[in-house]
């Protein structure tokens, strides 16, 4: 049940965001300025290149997480394969990163 509302939880959020950039992307087109807004859309792209990375990671590595816990109390020999499940988890929160990062070097 828990998960049920955390789920709703991150749903709203979602549906927020999207709204707020629905606004955004229609105010971006009233102004004549094509620089500025071509760097406010990649601070946007780079924010939600981040959030939904680390969302994303944040949600697979508590399940992965909790699953390696409990196959590690029955078997303590599969500690390397639960690990490497983890390992992928944190990368795509890293991919984000870089990502977000590419395009703030672009901003500059």
């Amino acid at each position: 049940m828990k998960t049920k509302n955390w789920m709703k939880f991150l749903l709203f959020l979602w549906c927020v965001a999207l709204l707020f950039l629905m606004i955004a992307l229609a105010v971006h087109g009233q102004d004549d300025t094509t620089e500025l807004t071509n760097q406010g859309d990649l601070a946007i792209g780079a924010a939600i290149a981040i959030g939904l990375a680390g969302i994303g990671a944040g949600l697979g590595m508590g399940n992965a997480s909790s699953s390696a816990i409990g196959s590690l109390t029955e078997k303590p020999e599969v500690f390397g394969k639960s690990m490497i499940f983890i390992v992928m988890m944190e990368a795509i929160a890293i991919y984000g990163l870089v990502i977000a990062i590419l395009l703030f070097g672009l901003i500059g």
